[in-house]
């Protein structure tokens, strides 16, 4: 995937529907390991230009839920990915893209114990983006510039958004510590 150039596409309504499958099958394959599943990332804010991959952050009780729920999950065509340095704590799992094995996946399912600073951090960023829609749309404007400054490079690009993120974070922060 760090060799393809980065895909972005205009929102598709059939996301969310995506998501919303994709959401029902862990649940009910993963026996009660998982507790509960969240739509994160672009593909989740309604408008938006996006990597087509719908990324999902499943959470488990405890690290002992983890093993159980990445085997239950791998079942579904799901295989273990290297995560993001970012996401600390997490076990990343992907289901490839059947027609171009290279590219992006279709799915990505973030593995976090409940409560985990990166859990807390991804619905956190997607509920703000969600209440803002001026603040969505400056993500997305960013993300397009990122896009074009990095020529679809992924690691230029990731780290172009990184930035926009970091800044976004102490925003928000601010914005808290005001309340």
């Amino acid at each position: 995937m760090l060799d393809e150039p980065v895909r972005l596409m205009h929102y598709d309504p059939r996301w969310r529907q995506e998501f919303q499958q994709t959401r029902s099958s862990i649940l009910a394959s993963c026996e009660g390991w998982v507790n509960s599943v969240e739509h994160i990332g672009s593909t989740a804010i309604s408008g938006l230009i996006a990597r087509p991959t719908i990324d999902v952050i499943a959470l488990v009780p405890n690290d002992e839920a983890i093993q159980p729920a990445r085997q239950l999950i791998e079942g579904l065509n799901f295989r273990i990915e290297p995560t993001a340095s970012w996401a600390t704590d997490v076990m990343t799992l992907e289901k490839p893209r059947a027609a171009s094995p290279g590219m992006d996946p279709t799915h990505r399912v973030m593995l976090v114990v409940q409560g985990a600073p990166v859990a807390i951090r991804t619905v956190r960023f997607r509920d703000y983006l969600r209440s803002r829609p001026e603040v969505a749309i400056r993500w997305e404007e960013f993300k397009v510039a990122a896009w074009r400054d990095s020529d679809g490079d992924f690691l230029r690009y990731e780290s172009e958004k990184s930035v926009f993120i970091a800044h976004l974070e102490d925003q928000m922060d601010a914005a808290s510590d005001c309340k």
